[in-house]
């Protein structure tokens, strides 16, 4: 599908980012426009994929419609990956999370109809459904905005995916396990029973470029997810490490936190498919006749909602999901 094509992702300096720009190049693409406000990211990016000519390095911030309308021009495909992520700084500082994340997101689709991009693909998150915190509601807003987009432009098709937490990725948890364990502290865990989908980085690609080539324009995939106790996964990393499993400390649920995640909602389920193995669909709310034909030959899902607390892994799983990752040993 990529080759021969410009393609434009933006917050492509991230881990994210990065794995996919090094996917992409095997699929022999003209151009790779790597858009973000972080010059150092951007030069540090540049020396690791040895200045591959096909890359080219854009300085922008998408709450800049004309820096995003300028990256975008020509290009094919948009991969939306820039967003305010952290929760706790979404829930001191709302109105950048709201900059970034929706006007940021307003931009994108502007930009892609404006110069006919092909298709737009969004990142989203778990803590888009039935969101508590800043950073929830304004990407569910931002997948809402996407969604309808589709009735903006005969041309540019949009869709969403919405994932858990990549393991590894900066401000996730393992990477704060395993340097908490390097400088000897104690492991931090906020509530005994919290629990969270995973995925790896390899899972995420897969669901990012199985929404870009599957999709017809207005979807929302979603990838089966493995999911834990957190309290689990600190005590896996532990025992790996050589350390009492029970040496961590109990801080509080954070502002903005929920003490379990959802993937699909009970109002999503009843338009939500079985998409294939490793896969859910789901179906705008008015889908139009051609966009729901596509998908009528499917199986509708049985579960009322999609938790993280539904079906959880084992200390043994966990221990072999990390590494499978490549996170212990």
């Amino acid at each position: 599908m990529f080759k021969g094509q410009k393609i434009l992702i933006t917050g492509g300096t991230g881990s994210w980012g990065q794995k996919l720009t090094e996917v992409l190049l095997e699929q022999e693409p003209s151009e790779i426009r790597i858009l973000s406000r972080n010059e150092y990211a951007q030069i540090n990016m540049q020396r690791d994929f040895n200045y591959d000519p096909r890359l080219r390095f854009v300085i922008g911030d998408i709450r800049d419609y004309l820096a995003v309308e300028e990256a975008s021009r020509g290009v094919n495909v948009i991969f939306h990956l820039a967003a305010l992520k952290h929760v706790p700084v979404c829930e001191v500082q709302p109105e950048e999370a709201f900059k970034t994340n929706v006007l940021g997101t307003e931009n994108i689709i502007r930009a892609a109809i404006s110069n006919q991009v092909l298709k737009v693909i969004d990142v989203s998150t778990d803590k888009a459904v039935d969101p508590i915190n800043v950073y929830g509601m304004t990407k569910a807003l931002g997948e809402k905005m996407m969604i309808r987009a589709n009735d903006l432009s005969e041309h540019t098709r949009f869709v969403c995916i919405r994932g858990g937490n990549v393991l590894g990725t900066s401000g996730s948890v393992v990477p704060l396990f395993l340097r908490q364990i390097k400088e000897g502290k104690k492991l931090t865990i906020t509530d005994k029973d919290m629990t969270r989908f995973f995925l790896t980085r390899e899972e995420a690609l897969r669901l990012l470029l199985k929404a870009a080539e599957a999709s017809a324009g207005g979807e929302t995939f979603v990838m089966k997810m493995k999911a834990c106790k957190i309290i689990d996964l600190a005590e896996v990393m532990l025992k790996q490490a050589g350390r009492d499993p029970r040496d961590y400390k109990l801080t509080g649920i954070r502002a903005g936190e929920k003490l379990h995640e959802v993937l699909i909602s009970p109002f999503e389920s009843p338009r939500t498919y079985e998409y294939n193995e490793q896969y859910y669909v789901i179906l705008p709310q008015e889908a139009d006749p051609l966009l729901a034909g596509r998908y009528s030959h499917l199986t509708p899902v049985s579960f009322s909602q999609y938790r993280s607390d539904q079906k959880l892994l084992d200390q043994q799983e966990i221990a072999e999901f990390l590494q499978a990752g490549g996170f212990i040993s």
